[in-house]
């Protein structure tokens, strides 16, 4: 018999969120995450992938899969201490440094063990990390698994975090002290004040760690937004992520090649957790040779972002403070916002809300995200029901 403890534990918290318009419910695609997507039966414009350069589906791809699947098999068969290492990891890793343009790089099963991995094996209790206060999950994770004092600064303020880092250096407390940002924020799309945050690291003796799952693929010419900025050799930690502009799974480190040899020794995820699937390696190094041989992919995501963007301002929704393709359509009321989402999808556009606990209480937003693979007649009749389902809830 079911513990009766946690029954009523569980009923009474899926009732609070589904009374306050918490509850998340997930609908299964039925075919490929594309431009366009299939619900239900019924296709949709697809507004809510980080398929940016609609890799996910590209043949070149398909087939650098399928021709590793067949040699290799379907599974890495072990860690990669042990003989989970295959040639094709070791060339990933090769591209991924020579892509970020740092001496080495080491690859993980996805983006979120990466930030569990490399801040929990270099910092720990003796340490503090300097963490913006809208950081992905995966970073306060793994910054709370470190037991490093956490210190948050106020949302890319820089006022506040040289403030914080010079109290954090003269108090004598602590033995190192890191600065944790993402590049390209997730929810809002605005890009970190990168160089100011390089300057006041250097005046402070900070590690440097930015999570650039956003903006590889992207900013930088595809290389990031390290890149972006000319960054490349201030930063000590550049995380990236395998499943967004790359189009598949897993994530990486880049950085010094001692910074990789201590990761590769002592990161937990890396020595316990079986090596990613030979077809995804390759594939990821497809990806990869196509974003360093052409920008007609980040091109197009751009013109499409814009694209969007623009048409959504002039139809009075608040997109907030976005600087790249990520574009919030922010509403505000929780129970609102979801129901904006669900008339959108009914409308045939799949955009999803994002609410709490996700973003703060009171700034949810319906998140659109644009791909290279859009065309202009997609997001012509997106604009449309935008236009519509906004005059209906009355909210433009």
């Amino acid at each position: 018999m079911a513990n009766q403890t946690l029954h009523q534990f569980l009923n009474e918290q899926l009732h609070d969120l589904k009374e306050k318009g918490l509850y998340n419910v997930i609908d299964p695609v039925e075919g490929a995450n594309g431009p366009t997507i299939t619900i239900a039966g019924k296709e949709l414009i697809n507004l809510s992938s980080n398929n940016y350069l609609g890799l996910a589906t590209d043949r070149r791809l398909i087939e650098a899969s399928s021709a590793a699947t067949e040699k290799y098999g379907v599974g890495a068969g072990a860690v990669r201490t042990i003989n989970g290492t295959l040639d094709i990891h070791i060339q990933l890793e090769e591209k991924l440094a020579a892509f970020k343009h740092t001496e080495a790089a080491i690859a993980y099963q996805s983006g979120f063990n990466c930030n569990m991995a490399a801040i929990s094996s270099v910092m720990d209790k003796q340490d503090a990390i300097l963490s913006d206060e809208l950081n992905h999950a995966s970073i306060i994770d793994g910054c709370r698994l470190s037991k490093a004092k956490i210190i948050p600064f106020a949302h890319s303020d820089m006022d506040d975090l040289k403030k914080k880092a010079r109290e954090a250096k003269e108090s004598g407390l602590y033995k190192k002290i890191m600065v944790i940002t993402d590049g390209v924020f997730s929810m809002d799309g605005d890009i970190a004040k990168l160089p100011e945050i390089v300057e006041i690291a250097e005046t402070f003796d900070l590690i440097t760690y930015v999570d650039d799952a956003h903006g590889s693929g992207v900013l930088g010419n595809g290389m990031g937004t390290v890149k972006h900025f000319g960054l490349s050799d201030r930063v000590d930690f550049q995380i990236g992520t395998l499943s967004k502009a790359i189009g598949v799974i897993g994530g990486y480190v880049a950085g010094k090649q001692e910074v990789i040899d201590w990761l590769k020794v002592r990161s937990r995820p890396f020595l316990f957790s079986t090596a990613a699937t030979p077809g995804d390696v390759a594939a990821c190094m497809e990806a990869i040779d196509i974003l360093s041989s052409s920008s007609d992919l980040q091109n197009k995501l751009w013109e499409n972002a814009d694209y969007l963007k623009r048409g959504l301002t002039e139809l009075g929704f608040d997109i907030g403070a976005s600087e790249t393709p990520i574009t919030p359509c922010i509403i505000g009321d929780e129970e609102k916002t979801q129901q904006v989402s669900k008339r959108l999808i009914e409308e045939g556009v799949y955009a999803k809300s994002i609410v709490f606990p996700t973003v703060a209480r009171g700034t949810g937003r319906v998140r659109n995200m644009p791909t290279a693979a859009h065309t202009k007649e997609m997001l012509d009749q997106a604009l449309d029901v935008y236009r519509n389902v906004g005059k209906e809830m009355s909210v433009i």
